[in-house]
């Protein structure tokens, strides 16, 4: 069997591309179903730790898989346009050719943009299941964002259901021409040498591939309507904070965490928390005011692991909707340090955030840091060991406030 396509049917190197991509879209789509229920039941809450590094084992293989289908998909592309092109059996039939065409641009495009569109949401947030390419983890152009996470995710999906609908279409022609036509369509693609006549004389135009943009783009549109390019969390109410009374008052800040996840960092932050703080320089090292932070849980964001973070075998966000730091500020030989109880998920533990504190006029600047143990608040006690989320969570905060006239 020759490597190279003639007008009268595929060479092996085809072939080879065309089987090979079948059985890993074949593999991939089941994949990516079975991940995905799993990690629904992880965020309903009571998965153990050997459930959760299940999960996290097939989205892996599944990721691993799509960014081989985009290499092979690429590949197959380039193959196909330097190579003859089999014509079609049935042009005289212009309906059907026109169909065939179109589903095979399909086919082309949703190749390379169904991997893609998951390749760059993988990029774009963080924690969960690695690609296991040594260059998988991140693209160019791409940075960290919630936003074009949640984004591409939704066009991950969309496009998905493209690709099966193009494939469902080209089985049904594939077969159609086999059982019902008889013809050496199917017969062409089989390994083997394939006895296949010469084809009539046709033309390609443009219509088929207009054709289908105009497909993507309704199935795109179709995705914005029914809102599949925007993500709220299912799991969490809204907390809505209080405004409170302060000697200083927060004009800008950042609350954050950072878990380990499968031996990986995941960094979150809480984006809707207050500070009440009272604070006066005292002359030598000792007691320096006060201060009383409210967080509200649901507002966090934990990349990929965001609803499973905020489910009842975590934070608990819709039982506990808010966490409290309330401390008395000292000042200490090497800086300063707040000190008292951390209070999460109904569980107060004492704690100490050393922090470095600047104030120039009426503006302070402060940076601190500590490190907590999960398991002292309840958090993931259903995970008591560190296979899949380690115990130390490293809290990390910094703001500016003005003094208040």
């Amino acid at each position: 069997m020759p490597l190279s396509n003639t007008t009268r049917s595929y060479g092996s190197v085809a072939k080879t591309f065309h089987w090979l991509t079948a059985l890993l879209i074949l593999t991939v789509i089941p994949l990516g179903w079975i991940a995905n229920k799993q990690a629904h039941a992880i965020e309903d809450g009571g998965a153990t730790a050997a459930e959760v590094a299940r999960a996290a084992t097939l989205f892996s293989i599944h990721k691993t898989i799509g960014v081989t289908i985009f290499f092979v998909a690429l590949a197959r592309i380039i193959w196909a346009l330097i190579q003859p092109l089999p014509g079609l059996l049935n042009a005289g039939n212009k309906a059907e050719a026109f169909a065939a065409h179109t589903v095979h641009w399909l086919l082309y495009g949703s190749l390379l943009a169904v991997p893609l569109s998951g390749w760059v949401h993988h990029a774009a947030t963080s924690g969960f299941a690695p690609i296991w390419w040594p260059f998988g983890q991140s693209l160019p152009l791409v940075p960290k964002s919630e936003a074009w996470a949640e984004v591409t995710a939704g066009l991950h999906w969309v496009l998905i259901w493209v690709l099966v609908a193009a494939l469902a279409f080209h089985v049904a022609g594939a077969l159609k021409h086999h059982l019902i036509d008889r013809d050496a369509t199917l017969r062409r693609m089989l390994p083997g040498q394939a006895q296949a006549p010469e084809p009539p004389r046709q033309r390609h135009g443009f219509a088929p591939f207009v054709a289908a943009i105009a497909l993507w783009l309704a199935a795109l549109g179709g995705g914005a309507i029914s809102g599949a390019y925007s993500h709220s969390s299912e799991n969490s109410p809204t907390a809505a904070l209080a405004e409170v009374q302060s000697d200083w008052t927060v004009q800008e800040g950042m609350l954050g965490i950072t878990v380990t996840q499968l031996g990986s960092p995941v960094e979150g932050r809480f984006a809707d928390w207050t500070a009440a703080i009272t604070f006066a320089e005292p002359e030598a090292p000792g007691r320096a005011g006060a201060v009383d932070v409210t967080v509200s849980i649901p507002s966090l964001t934990l990349g990929s692991v965001t609803d499973q973070a905020l489910g009842a075998d975590f934070f608990a966000a819709q039982e506990y909707p808010t966490a409290r730091f309330d401390a008395e500020i000292f000042k200490t030989e090497t800086g300063y340090e707040a000190r008292g109880p951390l209070t999460i998920r109904g569980q107060s533990v004492p704690v100490t955030l050393p922090f470095t504190l600047e104030i120039e006029d009426d503006t302070a600047r402060m940076e601190g840091g500590l490190t907590v143990d999960r398991l002292d608040f309840g958090i993931g006690e259903h995970m008591a060991d560190e296979s899949s989320v380690a115990f130390a969570v490293a809290v990390k905060v910094s703001l500016t406030a003005t003094r208040a006239q």
